[in-house]
């Protein structure tokens, strides 16, 4: 008897949530120039305003994965789109950058309340053989949307519409927001809640802070000069994470249940999210950098280079499955497409001179992004799936800020040649992630 197909309507308006999330991630590097012209932003308002959203995504996921345990998936992510949907408004209408800054952060929260109930959902109501298709698509829709949202921000930008050029990218939220969570509200079947878990209020108490103490210096540190308070900040964010470790031995129902982070394929899987995603982060900042500053070209100009990438991403994300071992072969490609880049940002002289190390770093991460959800969360149990989904997606968090952090440490200090050496020299650290990525990769089961 064959398995039930997988649910493609549920998945579509899942995805959909996804999609506006990790698009808002993007989309406000393009338009943040215009922001702070139109708003007189200061540097520091500035910050907060790219960093805020993410804060806010990365130190709240775990909790609104075990809220979605308790009371359900489904009110959970419709309470998260909702609040995603009216924040994105309150961005749009924002008379100062104050309001925006603070905005910004209540849809970094609607975010965190939606990403975990995604992967969950998937995780328990896709029938099993249906489910590495599913984590395939659903990568590709992460990964595609993070391109999408430059090409967006850049077009956006340079319409003007309305008399801005930086509102419409929080207004396009609002239609979109509504109209998924109309669909939501009728279409997403409801999942048992474990209802008799009770929150663990302690856990989530000393897990905010620790991810706050660690987060916070690794998305403002860099442009703040790391000044001593950051470091400070992260070492005493490692000792709350072992107050953490701690507190969840010895109460009744944790947070996140120690035997998960024992089990040796979720701990491979998780170092291997952090090391992707910090090499796909820090990978669109410098070089949408780059092209800016390198090469003069305008942001919508800079977002139109990454059509060869998104191209070579989408094709190999549909073609992984007929590809052997795909993850490990295209952390391989990968790494040739940076190795190429580092070899030809000696001698670029236009954006599209970049074509076939995009094409190399597109087709590679297309092989391997969309299946690593389904590696680190295969192996966990049914009981598990919401806040293993939780953990997976502050790691990536977490890994995209500190690659960030590192790699652009190594880009800015090396201005002071040009900023295509600068590239070659950040790209040279994405290939060290990517080779240790790699390792783990040898590490991990075959199936």
């Amino acid at each position: 008897m064959h398995p039930a197909p997988p649910p493609w309507r549920t998945l579509a308006i899942l995805f959909t949530g996804v999609f506006m999330a990790v698009l808002d991630t993007f989309i406000v590097f393009v338009a943040a120039p215009a922001i702070r012209t139109d708003l007189g932003a200061s540097p520091a308002e500035l910050q907060f305003l790219l960093a805020g959203y993410q804060l806010a995504y990365a130190v709240a996921l775990v909790t609104f994965a075990r809220l979605g345990d308790r009371y359900g998936r489904k009110p959970v992510f419709l309470a998260g789109l909702l609040v995603f949907s009216l924040s994105s408004a309150a961005c749009a209408a924002a008379p100062d950058a104050g309001w925006l800054v603070a905005a910004r952060f209540v849809q970094g929260l609607g975010a965190a309340a939606m990403f975990p109930q995604v992967l969950a959902m998937i995780h328990v109501v896709v029938p099993g053989p249906h489910r590495p298709r599913a984590f395939a698509v659903l990568g590709a829709v992460i990964g595609l949307s993070g391109v999408t949202g430059q090409l967006l921000g850049g077009v956006l930008v340079t319409a003007n519409l309305f008399g801005s050029p930086w509102r419409p990218i929080f207004w396009v939220n609002v239609p979109l927001g509504l109209i998924t969570l109309a669909l939501a509200a009728r279409f997403l079947p409801r999942t048992r809640p474990n209802g008799a878990a009770r929150l663990d209020l302690r856990g989530t108490a000393v897990l905010t802070v620790a991810l706050s103490l660690l987060v916070v210096p690794l998305v403002v540190g860099r442009e703040a000069g790391w000044p001593l308070w950051s470091w400070c900040s992260l070492a005493c964010g490692g000792l709350a994470m072992a107050v953490f470790a701690a507190v969840e031995r010895r109460v009744p129902a944790p947070l996140v249940r120690p035997g998960l982070v024992r089990q040796r394929e979720f701990r491979l899987g998780m170092c291997l999210v952090l090391l992707t995603y910090a090499g796909i982060n820090s990978f669109f900042l410098v070089l949408s950098l780059a092209l800016q500053d390198g090469l003069g070209l305008s942001p919508l100009a800079a977002a139109l280079t990454y059509l060869p990438f998104a191209a070579a991403f989408l094709s190999m994300s549909l073609l992984g499955s007929r590809v052997g071992r795909a993850p490990l072969a295209g952390a391989a490609t990968a790494g040739a497409g940076y190795a190429v880049l580092i070899t030809l940002s000696a001698t670029l002289g236009t954006g599209w001179s970049f074509v076939p190390a995009l094409l190399l770093i597109g087709a590679g991460q297309g092989l391997l992004v969309p299946p690593l959800l389904n590696h680190v969360l295969s192996a966990v149990p049914r009981a598990d799936a919401g806040t293993a989904s939780g953990v997976l997606a502050t790691g990536q968090q977490i890994g995209g800020a500190l690659g960030v952090a590192v790699v652009g440490a190594v880009y800015y200090s090396a201005l002071d040649g040009s900023p295509l050496h600068a590239l070659a020299l950040a790209c040279g650290g994405i290939l060290a992630l990517t080779a240790g990525a790699i390792a783990v990769l040898r590490l991990l089961p075959r199936n």
